[in-house]
């Protein structure tokens, strides 16, 4: 327990690293050479190397608690069906990260976050990062999302978490700004709602409202069909709830795949 309470003193401290949420989309994003990956890749090579990366992911769903992956070797998780076998055969070895971990659950402890190894790196997580960081030599981990919490609450529990961009970690949301798989119609335009929900996420951020996208449920039914489940929009509540009102916002692969999954993304720096 002690060392738990020290896990974050004892982190070493960095100038303050950037935030980004990514718009994950499809898993074969991992393996094409398309504009997506491209812009991951571009980004990769500009940003300061991280001490670790935070990720909170889509992918990784949790009922009641929140946890952190405290895994020293996280496997690579195949998480979809479907798909090509190159895609499957994909592997990401990058290390896990137990002591920025740690010092996670340490910042946490009123959350009541616990540890846990049942995890790895998902596809929200390695289908980016491995375009991003293809060397895989820096260390990774993921904090789940708690289903049963709501979009406010998650946006505070990310506000516990800014701190950690003072000790080299590179905190990522990965997620969609709009994601409706029961609406997907390849080569068509985006519908109406959601280029309707996609607009209102934007301008929110340029005015820096970040309050207002956490309570996005107030929209109704404009919400509703941008995410008829919250995963994907969860995670950009983590990225606006580490950012401060005064960074440089750069926002980027702003448009849409199969007229309702929004690729939109951001940078915090």
């Amino acid at each position: 327990m002690s060392a738990l309470n020290t896990a974050f003193a004892d982190l070493k401290t960095t100038p303050r690293m950037p935030t980004l949420f990514v718009g994950h989309g499809n898993p074969m994003n991992a393996i094409e050479d398309n504009a997506y990956s491209r812009s991951w890749n571009k980004l990769g090579q500009s940003l300061p190397t991280p001490s670790a990366i935070l990720c909170v992911s889509a992918h990784w769903m949790t009922r009641g608690t929140t946890l952190v992956n405290v895994k020293a070797k996280p496997e690579t998780i195949h998480d979809f069906g479907g798909f090509p076998q190159k895609l499957f055969e994909q592997q990401y070895p990058a290390p896990g990260a137990p002591d920025f971990a740690l010092a996670t659950l340490d910042l946490l402890r009123d959350r009541h976050a616990e540890s846990s190894e049942e995890w790895g790196l998902d596809h929200g997580a390695w289908s980016v990062l491995i375009k991003m960081f293809p060397k895989a030599d820096i260390a990774v981990y993921q904090l789940s999302l708690d289903l049963t919490k709501s979009p406010q609450e998650h946006f505070e529990i990310a506000k516990d978490l800014k701190a950690l961009r003072e000790k080299g970690v590179l905190i990522i949301g990965s997620g969609n700004v709009v994601h409706n798989l029961m609406a997907l119609a390849p080569g068509a335009k985006p519908y109406d709602w959601a280029e309707g929900f996609d607009s209102f996420v934007a301008e929110a951020v340029e005015r820096r409202d970040f309050t207002a996208i956490a309570n996005a449920n107030g929209l109704g039914q404009l919400t509703r069909a941008a995410h008829p489940t919250p995963e994907h929009f969860l995670p950009l509540l983590y990225t606006l709830g580490v950012a401060d009102k005064d960074e440089k916002i750069t926002s980027f692969n702003a448009t849409f795949d199969m007229a309702s999954i929004s690729m939109r993304s951001f940078l915090f720096s």
